[in-house]
């Protein structure tokens, strides 16, 4: 395949070569999407699924430092084999009904292809909430550093039979990325139906440097036949899992060999770069995990004193409280003109913000009764977007 010139980032400038980025991962979380792992007539196809098998186990062996989970789609394509479906279904029930008779079958065949190369499968189900709630976070990252210090291979997918958001709306590649920065993970893999990103001649795009958007136009919505993510999804992924200080490579799943020779530094799918100044885990979290229940728009001023000041956010500053949520909420933070610069956990109740927004922080205890602190959004628990 021909290769983009256009947005080849000098490598050097990265700080690594793509070898050096790749064959140097020591933590790494292979994401397989069902285009992957469905054969052209429907069903899964095992010859795919052993191949791929057969790769991961090879990572391992090849450097035994090196620790590799596994998010693996499939599910509700293996539960519509099961249950004698034409096609996927829309109906909410019924793709919950194929997660769960697909759910134990995707399991045991993981089990089974890692169990003849020596390796043990361990079934890991999560759910957005799972991730939103920061002990349960941080449950779920002992229990995985547990499993992959004894050699165990973690498969991991959303829990889709019981979380109605995540079958609506969420999609394996941001789960992906959120386990990425779970682990800490050094590389995200995302095994795609696509050779890598394509720019508007049909050309892969082998380099993406970090920070770098001028290859956004390119990013296209279509998805595969029974998936529910797509190229935008897979690039915002990326771009989430770089933030947190990992790389990221999107790459044709179906092609043989396609593992190892990314970690030969072979010119292979599309590598997004680190961020050479990553988030710690915690903003990553806050960023990229949390969904806003609120959203606090603010003056010119309180904006710049965030983003440039780098300061906590007042009620002073505050114009318009918009959403319903608690005390610890996560909320975005606006402009006047609505483009969210920050997301941070609120100090206060929206009910209660609505009553302080311009107001002065000696006001408080006035207006309120009481006080639970100066900051409308505490500086320690704000972060960034963009």
């Amino acid at each position: 395949m021909k290769e983009s010139q256009g947005h080849r980032a000098p490598v050097a400038n990265e700080g690594a070569s793509r070898e050096a980025l790749l064959a140097g991962a020591r933590t790494v979380v292979v994401k397989i999407g069902t285009g992957v792992l469905t054969a052209p007539g429907g069903g899964i196809d095992r010859a795919v699924l052993e191949a791929i098998a057969d790769e991961l186990v090879a990572l391992m062996a090849g450097d035994p430092a090196r620790r590799v989970l596994v998010v693996s789609s499939g599910a509700i394509a293996l539960g519509v084999e099961q249950l004698g479906l034409d096609a996927r279904p829309k109906r909410m029930d019924m793709l919950q009904a194929c997660a769960a008779a697909g759910q134990g079958h995707l399991i045991r065949l993981w089990s089974e292809a890692c169990a003849r190369r020596g390796r043990v499968v361990a079934q890991v189900l999560l759910t957005h909430a799972d991730l939103a709630d920061r002990q349960r976070y941080l449950n779920a990252r002992g229990a995985l550093d547990a499993l992959v210090a004894r050699g165990a291979v973690p498969v991991i997918n959303e829990n889709d039979t019981v979380s109605v958001d995540e079958i609506a709306f969420g999609d394996n590649d941001s789960l992906s990325a959120q386990v990425a920065n779970l682990v800490k993970a050094d590389l995200l893999v995302m095994l795609s139906v696509a050779p890598g990103l394509l720019d508007d001649q049909g050309v892969r795009v082998p380099f993406v440097g970090a920070g770098d958007h001028t290859v956004d136009k390119f990013i296209r919505s279509e998805t595969s036949a029974g998936g529910k993510g797509g190229m935008v999804t897979k690039a915002r992924a990326a771009r989430a899992a770089c933030a947190a200080g990992a790389s990221a490579v999107i790459a044709p799943g179906r092609e043989p060999g396609v593992l190892g020779a990314l970690f030969a530094g072979a010119d292979v799918g599309t590598l997004f770069a680190p961020d050479p100044s990553p988030r710690s885990s915690r903003a990553h979290w806050i960023a990229h995990t949390l969904r806003p229940r609120g959203t606090l728009v603010v003056d010119e001023g309180a904006r710049k004193a965030v983003v440039e000041g780098k300061r906590s956010l007042l009620p002073s500053g505050v114009r318009l409280v918009r959403g319903s949520f608690r005390r610890g909420d996560p909320v975005d933070v606006a402009d006047a003109q609505g483009n969210v610069f920050a997301r941070g956990l609120a100090t206060y109740a929206s009910g209660e913000l609505e009553k302080l927004r311009g107001h002065n922080t000696r006001e408080i205890a006035e207006v309120l009764g009481y006080n639970l602190g100066d900051e409308a959004v505490h500086k320690d628990h704000l972060v960034l977007l963009g």
